[in-house]
């Protein structure tokens, strides 16, 4: 979790940097349509990593959907700490009661 709370940071801190500079300036500068596609490719590329690639590939496809979901978070002013509630909130709740909730 300490990772993801100085990757949260680090992300916050360069949103506010110079585009020329920074791959999260490039992308807050580009706006949310560009990040959300951009975390779609990233999840899609994780999918063929887990059914074709190598453990390592997907180490590293996964890496990118965490880094890419942490920036457009970021951009839509959602907190890691917001989302590690929910999955809490979640927690020992059946899957399929969960999403049958989501529904009515």
């Amino acid at each position: 979790m300490e990772t993801l709370t100085r990757l949260e940071a680090t992300i916050a801190e360069r949103r506010k940097a110079d585009p020329k500079s920074s791959y999260v300036a490039q992308l807050s500068h580009r706006g949310t349509p560009v990040m959300a596609r951009k975390l779609g490719e990233e999840a899609v590329e994780a999918c063929v990593a887990a059914l074709s690639g190598s453990r390592e590939e997907l180490v590293g496809e996964a890496a990118d959907v965490i880094f890419h979901l942490m920036v457009l978070l970021a951009d839509k002013g959602v907190s890691l700490e917001e989302v590690m509630a929910e999955l809490d909130r979640r927690e020992g709740v059946s899957g399929l009661d969960e999403k049958a909730s989501r529904s009515t």
